[in-house]
């Protein structure tokens, strides 16, 4: 099954054997954007807000059953950061673009071999289960909502 995906994954790249050669290489292939899937952009604070948690099993249990889709995360030099894989065309009409941006066209992701899912580096918190597994849009909207929420919430505590 993970090939399966694995494959899925590298057909995102214009040269699949060059991302299957990054993941080889460097354990993450960077992938465009926009065609096969797009990615919203989640910061650490949201994300641990909207979930009541930042302790790594809960985050993956709990953003595994609400956004029953792929999420990568990636500790950037702002902080920890999340990246939920959705179709590429809800992207298209996505209206968080301050708070939680969902990258698309011209836009390379960094996204790990299948295997990768603890740190150190990019991993995998949630794992696509299949080819074409993604996360739905609504589910993700309803993260950033309930994070926005928590955090003005903490803003006047």
């Amino acid at each position: 099954m993970d090939r399966l995906i694995s494959e899925w994954l590298a057909k995102a790249h214009p040269v699949p054997k060059q991302a299957r050669a990054e993941w080889a290489n460097q354990g993450v292939a960077l992938l465009p954007l926009g065609q096969r899937f797009a990615a919203v952009r989640l910061s650490g604070a949201l994300v641990h807000a909207a979930l009541n948690s930042d302790e790594p099993r809960v985050v993956a249990e709990t953003l595994s059953e609400r956004l029953r889709g792929p999420v990568i995360h990636d500790n950037r030099t702002t902080g920890p950061t999340y990246y939920a894989l959705i179709q590429w065309h809800a992207g298209l009409v996505w209206n968080y673009n301050r708070s939680a941006p969902c990258l698309r066209d011209d836009t390379y992701l960094g996204v790990p071999r299948i295997d990768r899912r603890e740190p150190p580096g990019t991993y995998w918190v949630v794992p696509p289960s299949y080819e074409g597994n993604l996360c739905r849009p609504q589910a993700v909207r309803e993260l950033v909502d309930a994070g926005h929420r928590q955090l003005i919430q903490q803003t006047l505590v």
